[in-house]
């Protein structure tokens, strides 16, 4: 069981960049794999990134690839998400996921992860 809880949205200007974070709270995150989603007002859920248990390997969604950038610090059970160069396609709420998904390191829908945050809202004016 772990609790995540998402921060550092809010209002950031076309080219700029801004960091959101996600803290889990019940368990450490050692164990599961990470991964950020978005949704626009109108629009489906979407993957952004993921990053493996350890660290080591991660995966972007070709629209953030080269401007987003995922981590993690398992010791402080927290989960980051780096935005630059943001546009206003970036608008939308951002939510923190984790899994228990245990096989090889993939891309994975939703359905695979258990534990999602409230979400944080990140807002691009042009």
């Amino acid at each position: 069981q772990v609790q995540l809880l998402e921060s550092g949205g809010g209002l950031v200007q076309a080219g700029g960049s801004l960091r959101i974070s996600c803290v889990a709270s019940g368990s450490t995150l050692r164990s599961y794999a990470m991964a950020w989603f978005r949704q626009a007002p109108g629009k489906e859920r979407e993957f952004v990134a993921a990053v493996s248990w350890s660290g080591d390997l991660t995966d972007y969604a070709d629209s953030v690839k080269g401007r987003f950038i995922i981590s993690r610090d398992n010791a402080r059970n927290t989960l980051y998400l780096r935005m630059n160069n943001v546009n206003a396609e970036d608008t939308a709420d951002y939510y923190c996921a984790a899994s228990t998904y245990a096989g090889p390191f993939r891309r994975v829908g939703p359905s695979e992860y258990e534990y999602w945050g409230q979400g944080t809202q990140v807002t691009v004016s042009s």
